[in-house]
């Protein structure tokens, strides 16, 4: 589900290379969600190595990285900690989902359509015992550092920016924007193509960034009110939102009446959920306290030897991959030095 700002935020889109020499904060699950999710066979299988274990998760963090650090950006990664309280109902809505999409899964499978099984196998993505760790460790690798967060990743993510060690905050979802964010950029990867689920048709896919402040400016309202219309149209933390609240109607509520205590039709259902934790939630996060972000050399020889040795990546593949690396990381550095 997700919150849904889609219609209200000012997006602008923009090139990767953009974000070249900038610190950007990536919401970890997030992105890695993203590759369990995508990275699979034409029968929905996601990619393993020769002991069956999941590397779909390992094979999106190589490439991508090999390309942000290959341009000159400078993710940090920014895992979840222990998720508030308001969120089991969430998790428990995605647990049943998950679920029923593993056996509309199997009778796909067994009936030969392929294109089915795969888009059900997508929805019944999960993270698995060690995938955090082993993600961990392949950024170690890259020299990339990755953060720890006590509670919401984005929240951290989203604090980093109002700190000034992060440029922008990156994930596909909008609660960045209500967390605070300075600026968040969605399809944080290469522009490329995307297919529309059930349909034979691709859109055209490119990065863009919301500043929150041209989106506050635009719309007339206070972060406060932007989360109070988060919460009529339905957040994390309660996913149902408010019956026939859309976010354009969301908006027109909170630009008449302020704010959710003073909305008259919704009364009744306000007393239904804890409106003032969740804007707490919002509002006040619990976030890491980040010193400093350092930034290493990448490791080669290690990462060669534990995607290749230990999870049966291709020599050939990776030894290619990280060659392009190394030259596009010397280029950098050669132009550099001509300034000095």
């Amino acid at each position: 589900m997700g919150l849904n700002l889609k219609p209200l935020v000012i997006r602008e889109k923009t090139k990767l290379e953009y974000f070249a020499n900038k610190v950007i904060a990536v919401d970890a699950y997030n992105a890695i969600y993203q590759f369990l999710a995508s990275i699979r066979g034409p029968d929905g299988l996601q990619l393993t190595d020769s002991e069956g274990r999941i590397t779909s998760h390992l094979s999106g963090l190589l490439y991508r990285n090999i390309n942000f650090l290959s341009l000159g950006i400078k993710p940090v990664y920014v895992f979840d900690g222990k998720p508030p309280s308001l969120k089991t109902a969430e998790i428990e809505r995605r647990r049943q989902i998950k679920k029923d999409a593993t056996v509309k899964y199997e009778k796909a499978l067994a009936a030969g359509d392929m294109a089915e099984a795969r888009k059900y196998a997508q929805q019944t993505t999960a993270m698995k015992d060690g995938m955090v760790e082993e993600s961990k460790q392949l950024l170690e690798y890259f020299g990339i550092p990755y953060i720890d967060a006590p509670s919401e990743g984005e929240a951290t993510a989203a604090h980093l920016t109002n700190t000034g060690q992060a440029y922008a905050s990156a994930s596909q979802d909008f609660d960045s924007i209500l967390l605070g964010a300075k600026r968040l950029i969605r399809n944080f990867t290469n522009s490329g193509r995307r297919k529309i689920p059930n349909r034979n048709t691709y859109i055209e896919i490119e990065p863009e960034i919301i500043e929150t402040s041209k989106t506050l400016e635009s719309l007339g309202v206070t972060r406060e009110q932007l989360v109070d219309i988060g919460i009529l149209i339905g957040t994390d933390f309660n996913p149902d939102g408010f019956e026939r609240v859309g976010p354009k109607t969301a908006l027109k509520m909170i630009k008449q009446h302020s704010r959710l205590e003073d909305i008259p039709q919704i009364q009744e259902q306000l007393q239904e959920i804890d409106y003032e934790q969740i804007r707490e939630i919002f509002l006040k996060p619990e976030v890491a306290d980040v010193k400093e972000i350092v930034f290493d050399k990448v490791n080669y020889e290690a990462m060669t030897q534990f995607l290749v040795k230990e999870r049966s990546f291709s020599e050939d593949r990776i030894q290619s991959s990280l060659n392009r690396l190394k030259k596009a990381i010397e280029k950098k550095s050669q132009n550099l030095d001509q300034w000095f």
